[in-house]
């Protein structure tokens, strides 16, 4: 490896270490993943309630099955704020080695200050939409900013001290009720504070000014391009390219998911091309790299030994998502030979992807958050369609072409370099 490349590779490591090391990100990204279970919990909810089968929707809306069907989307996807809120200042929190479970609560009480209430019929209500996705910025606000400042309130000592004796969880209890009163009451003011504007509240701020704005820019095809080439520069050089900028992709791409999922509920269509589900389904296919198609290659048309037995052993768990032994193990790490398919196969799929879907030619994706692991085509139906799974296989023969002269030049050098052993 050249000076100039270990330079490269070094500087990008420390960005990345930093970037996933930073437990303001980190508590974001985990936070989220924790509140996952809801989200897809919600998500299958919304998709078998809204099935678009009209002898089906007939006998669910006859029978009265519908509104059953949708009760967990109910108290998931459209409350997605609540958990996301206790379970980033829960991450946060634990990440500096305080009590996650108090500063989580006291996060969910601050949530609920700056949340304005309505009056319907007499009788006090919070509108849910507050509670979900278009809540969601003011969760992840409210969550890093209480948790913050209760581990500062606990390291400076503002808590009540109990006596010698005292069981454990009485002891945890009133140790968080200063910190919680402190809290409380800062965010209280904060909340009145929006009420003196023509705002109204936080939500109506941080929804105009900062989560509308963040998510169209997220959701445009330009952002989409430049995180594409981001995730799959920082795999060349040994960094996992994806984990390395989750914070930024669960923070913005699975909101645009839950929009669409609401939209879906409401009996609407879909209106976020870019997702998390996006990335998964139309343009990371067989992992990053969409090295599915190279995995195919290797296996079926590859002539030298090394190369046969490494497609072997990588097809099975890469349809699954799990590349690494190509990764590690072609290798692709700092291998100029795939340097260029590597990038230009997923940042082709993700091109063609979003325009086909934009013209209305393939369906949008239904923005459940698939899990990594799920296997190829599977995932296209979880994704709301299976006629995704043409355009799924249309871009595994486009990643197997742009694959092929290049593997066929590292094929035809290990085939020589068995021949003279």
């Amino acid at each position: 490896m050249s000076a100039r490349s270990e330079a490269i590779q070094s500087n990008l490591q420390r960005f990345a270490g930093k970037m996933g090391e930073n437990r303001y990100l980190k508590s974001v990204s985990e936070g989220l993943l924790l509140a996952l279970p809801a989200i897809i919990i919600g998500a299958l909810s919304t998709l078998i309630a809204n099935i678009n089968w009209d002898v089906y929707q007939n006998f669910i809306t006859d029978t009265g099955l519908k509104s059953v069907l949708i009760l967990p989307a109910s108290v998931t996807i459209s409350i997605i704020a609540l958990y996301a809120v206790f379970c980033i200042a829960y991450r946060l929190a634990s990440l500096f080695d305080h009590d996650g479970v108090v500063a989580g609560i006291i996060a969910l009480i601050c949530f609920f200050t700056v949340t304005p209430f309505a009056t319907l019929d007499e009788a006090s209500v919070i509108p849910v939409e507050f509670l979900g996705a278009q809540g969601l910025f003011v969760a992840i606000i409210v969550g890093l900013l209480s948790a913050r400042a209760y581990v500062f309130i606990v390291d400076s000592n503002w808590t009540i001290k109990m006596p010698a004796g005292v069981p454990p969880t009485v002891e945890k209890t009133f140790a968080g009720l200063l910190p919680g009163i402190v809290i409380v009451v800062l965010f209280t003011i904060i909340s009145g504070l929006f009420r003196l504007t023509s705002f109204g509240s936080a939500h109506e701020f941080v929804y105009t000014f900062i989560q509308a704005p963040l998510l169209n820019l997220g959701g445009g095809f330009w952002s989409m391009v430049i995180l594409v080439l981001v995730i799959h520069t920082l795999w060349l050089f040994g960094i996992h390219g994806t984990l390395s900028i989750l914070p930024i992709l669960y923070g913005v791409w699975i909101p645009l998911g839950l929009e669409n999922l609401d939209a879906i509920a409401a009996g609407n269509a879909p209106e976020n091309i870019v997702n998390t589900g996006f990335l998964i389904v139309a343009v990371i296919i067989g992992g990053a790299g969409a090295t599915l198609s190279l995995g195919i290659l290797l296996t079926f048309f590859t002539k030298s030994q090394r190369y046969k037995t490494l497609g072997k052993l990588s097809l099975p768990p890469v349809i699954f998502g799990i590349n690494e032994p190509l990764i590690f193990g072609l290798p692709i790490v700092l291998n100029p030979y795939m340097a260029v398919p590597f990038i230009v196969a997923p940042l082709s799929n993700a091109i063609i992807s979003y325009t086909l879907m934009d013209l209305g030619i393939f369906p949008l994706v239904n923005g459940l958050h698939i899990p990594l692991g799920t296997p190829v085509f599977v995932n296209s139906i979880l994704a709301g369609s299976a006629f995704l799974i043409v355009l799924q296989i249309m871009l595994i023969i486009l990643n197997m072409l742009i694959y092929y002269p290049f593997l066929k030049m590292l094929d035809r050098k290990a085939l020589e370099e068995e021949k003279q052993v």
